[in-house]
């Protein structure tokens, strides 16, 4: 069984985007890429954004949206801006008709990597190891296609598990019980 996910990093200046298609349990890139809002005002920045993902949904017929979720930031303006640019590529998807399924950085980052806390250039590096591409992506595309990543493992596992899996905080766990 074939689908097609897009996974969005959400940011007011960069969001970056990854688009795979999974085969069986093999994840096969398609693209990747950032939109860039440029300095304009905030409405032009979340149309551009909103623009971006319409069009990236309609060139690759994506089944489910992946997006990372916003982290609490110490500055609230900033907390704000990336809720802004998350809800505007959420509205995409939502108009297109596509499932819209949210994941933490620390769910992403434990998925990909295997661990909670890794850093950008080790999420790079699995997703360049992963997806079998000849180097590593820009790093708000690598965070796009991780998030598609973390997406289609985490269906998978839920899957495999008969459903019992709401999330992915309680995966690793329950699939080390499993292996003992």
């Amino acid at each position: 069984m074939s689908s097609i996910v897009i996974g969005i990093d959400p940011g007011s200046r960069f969001t970056g985007y990854g688009i795979i298609e999974y085969i069986g349990n093999t994840p096969n890139y398609l693209g990747s890429g950032c939109i860039k809002t440029g300095d304009g005002d905030l409405a032009s920045k979340l149309k551009i954004i909103y623009d971006g993902v319409y069009s990236l949904i309609e060139q690759f017929h994506p089944s489910a949206m992946a997006v990372e979720e916003t982290f609490l930031s110490k500055n609230v303006q900033s907390t704000v801006k990336l809720s802004e640019a998350r809800a505007s590529a959420i509205v995409a998807g939502a108009n297109l008709g596509l499932s819209v399924f949210e994941y933490t950085p620390m769910q992403i980052k434990q998925a990909v990597v295997g661990y909670g806390w890794a850093e950008k250039e080790q999420v790079q590096y699995m997703v360049k190891r992963i997806l079998r591409l000849s180097g590593n992506p820009q790093a708000d595309a690598a965070d796009g296609l991780a998030c598609a990543l973390c997406h289609c493992f985490t269906n998978q596992i839920t899957t495999a598990m008969g459903n019992e899996v709401a999330d992915t905080s309680s995966i690793h766990g329950r699939l080390q019980n499993k292996f003992k």
